[in-house]
């Protein structure tokens, strides 16, 4: 075990030990946290070691590279808007109502997650590409999708959307409808419910939601390249950039993994914070 690895263990036995002493939790529940949390920290701590940190400026500061950056951050803004604008009203839907097939619709909901990324873009292609269902009456009006930048922000909402649509259904379902109840009983109209009762109860599981789902979206891959394909400076986000360096240049590829798990870790720190944790 190397340095680094060997201090984040000393670390993170240290950080659960002290948990465990106040939550009562029992020890060997603590090592097998810590078992699991090496699992996901090893990995990033053997790619980091394996970094040439002497060319690392150069190696993420490419065209290339700085493009598939800056598109895979506007792209998965965009996505992350429009998992808010359709996942909320699901959300609020599957939580606040019973109808006939209510389970089946969730489980449709929920299907991308466990949907390979890639049969996630052939259905995106078959809907909105040139001969599909969708995509023949818009190119018709000549708007085409299918291999655009447009299409890179369908691909990632459409992986990002059931994890904001999870985490607003459980905090709507924590909070209980007594709140909403009243206000109805005190004659507020249903608009006004939403805005000013149901909305302000879910802030905390839609910052949760939207930040999961931006993280998702930047670590899209498969139904990017299935359905947007991989077009330098249009469709070519930062895993796609990846990818390709991997076989052309196994350092720059590296590099820019290190700057993706960097930039997914700074979202996550930075607007993500459980209660209780400052």
């Amino acid at each position: 075990m190397t340095r680094a690895s060997g201090g984040a263990a000393v670390f993170l036995r240290g950080t659960a030990r002290e948990n465990a002493e106040v939550l009562g939790v029992p020890r060997w529940i603590v090592a097998v946290a810590a078992v699991g949390a090496l699992f996901i920290v090893l990995p990033i701590v053997g790619m980091t070691a394996r970094v040439d940190w002497a060319n690392f400026g150069a190696l993420v500061t490419s065209p290339s590279a700085i493009a598939a950056l800056l598109l895979s951050l506007r792209t998965a803004t965009a996505s992350t808007a429009l998992c808010l604008l359709l996942g909320v009203p699901m959300a609020v839907v599957l939580a606040r109502s019973r109808f006939r097939g209510q389970r089946f619709v969730r489980a449709f909901v929920l299907l991308p997650l466990v949907l390979p990324p890639v049969v996630g873009g052939i259905a995106l292609l078959s809907t909105f590409g040139r001969r599909g269902l969708l995509g023949q009456t818009f190119e018709v009006l000549g708007i085409q999708i299918a291999f655009s930048t447009t299409a890179v922000a369908l691909a990632q909402a459409f992986v990002a959307l059931p994890f904001l649509v999870l985490s607003v259904e459980a905090t709507l379902r924590a909070s209980g409808a007594r709140y909403e109840a009243v206000a109805a009983t005190l004659g507020a109209a249903p608009n006004t419910v939403f805005w000013r009762v149901t909305l302000p109860l879910v802030v905390p599981g839609l910052v949760s939601g939207a930040v999961l789902a931006f993280a998702r979206a930047l670590g899209e891959f498969g139904a990017t390249l299935t359905f947007a394909g991989s077009l330098e400076g249009v469709t070519r986000t930062l895993p796609l950039e990846i990818y390709l360096q991997r076989e052309t240049d196994p350092d720059a590829a590296v590099a820019l993994a290190l700057v993706l798990v960097v930039v997914a870790v700074v979202v996550m720190v930075a607007t993500h914070r459980p209660r209780g944790l400052s």
